[in-house]
């Protein structure tokens, strides 16, 4: 059994995750958190009877807010405190979260950006809301007296790729592989199972890998907002061809923030801003996956050089950075159609896609 008074257990990470999905508050270093997107009124006011608490938001967002040009918010990779006043209740607090209601809801402003304390764990907070499916918004004060919910250390335990391992693996016959073979990886931790999936015989050679990020909308759904579902669809049929290969399905759904918040992006690209933009204004990263978790299913798997079927320099790097050795890149390039065009050409100048 872990020592709870582990900082590194991510145990306490999990634990913190659920609650954070059922609008309780948490305790991190010295802050005092709740979130602001699954608390309720009866909540606020039990965590902030005096309405106190300022609000911790990504410094992304922060710049949507005006106040980047506040010593505070300088940083562009810090968290930012956001001064609490009188009139930022709830709602407010919400609507200071969430830019899909930017246009519907004009900020009353202005905002005043104040000293963080310690950044690291407000840093963390942020990073936990991301791995909560949330959006990275908290009242936060910083008075924590009770004993730690979880630690920064803890949180980056928590996603750490090392902690995947091989659970199940069965046949399984595909459309375009009868002879295939899935196995399902899971940390002890985590809920997300990535799987792999084996197309034809290994021959020794290097295995043609495609590394595809969990994606409902089009893989299951038939989206054309994006080329994720005609991508996998292919992958599975050049895999085949190539001999041999591997498909890792990683359950990353939109680029790291979860479907809700995939959707909440959607929303705010149907108000004219691309796929990057909406991440930002939403407090996350441009891309927040991991592709480690790809680098340890391939060695758990006794892999460690290959053949990448990819457009994306970004997975290029992360597993070669984990240890892999790629021995060719192999384009994977979709056709666009009306509704996806933009979404290419955003790939392409914003984030280095090589289409």
């Amino acid at each position: 059994m872990s020592d709870p008074r582990d900082r590194t257990d991510p145990k306490s990470a999990a634990r913190a995750i659920d609650a954070l999905r059922r609008g309780w508050p948490v305790v991190i270093g010295r802050l005092h958190l709740l979130p602001i997107e699954t608390a309720d009124a009866l909540r606020v006011a039990a965590f902030d009877p005096e309405s106190r608490a300022d609000i911790l938001l990504a410094a992304s967002r922060a710049a949507t807010l005006k106040l980047t040009n506040q010593l505070a918010a300088a940083d562009g990779e810090a968290p930012v405190t956001v001064a609490r006043t009188p009139w930022i209740d709830l709602t407010s607090a919400r609507a200071l979260a969430d830019p899909a209601t930017d246009l519907a809801n004009p900020f009353q402003g202005p905002f005043r950006a104040i000293e963080t304390i310690d950044t690291v764990s407000a840093q963390a907070a942020l990073e936990l809301a991301r791995l909560t499916g949330i959006l990275p918004a908290f009242f936060v004060r910083a008075d924590a007296e009770t004993e730690a919910t979880t630690t920064a250390e803890a949180i980056a335990a928590y996603d750490s790729p090392e902690r995947l391992n091989i659970v199940a693996r069965a046949r399984l016959p595909i459309d375009a592989c009868e002879t295939a073979e899935i196995i399902a990886f899971r940390s002890p931790e985590t809920i997300s199972e990535h799987v792999a999936l084996i197309l034809g015989t290994p021959d020794g050679s290097p295995p043609l890998v495609r590394l595809h990020s969990e994606c409902l909308t089009g893989d299951v759904l038939g989206s054309l907002k994006c080329d994720c579902g005609p991508q996998l669809r292919v992958a599975l049929t050049e895999i085949v061809e190539s001999g041999w290969g591997i498909l890792l399905y990683l359950r990353q759904e939109g680029r790291g923030i979860g479907l809700i918040n995939k959707l909440r992006a959607y929303e705010l690209q149907d108000q004219g801003f691309d796929t990057v933009d909406a991440n930002l204004r939403l407090g996350f990263a441009v891309d927040s996956r991991d592709f480690g978790v790809a680098a340890r299913m391939l060695a758990l798997l006794g892999l460690d050089t290959i053949r990448l079927l990819t457009n994306n320099p970004a997975k290029v790097s992360g597993l070669e950075s984990s240890g892999i050795t790629i021995v060719e890149r192999v384009v994977h390039h979709m056709p666009a159609n009306p509704h996806n065009e933009r979404y290419l050409a955003t790939k392409r100048d914003r984030t280095g896609h090589q289409l």
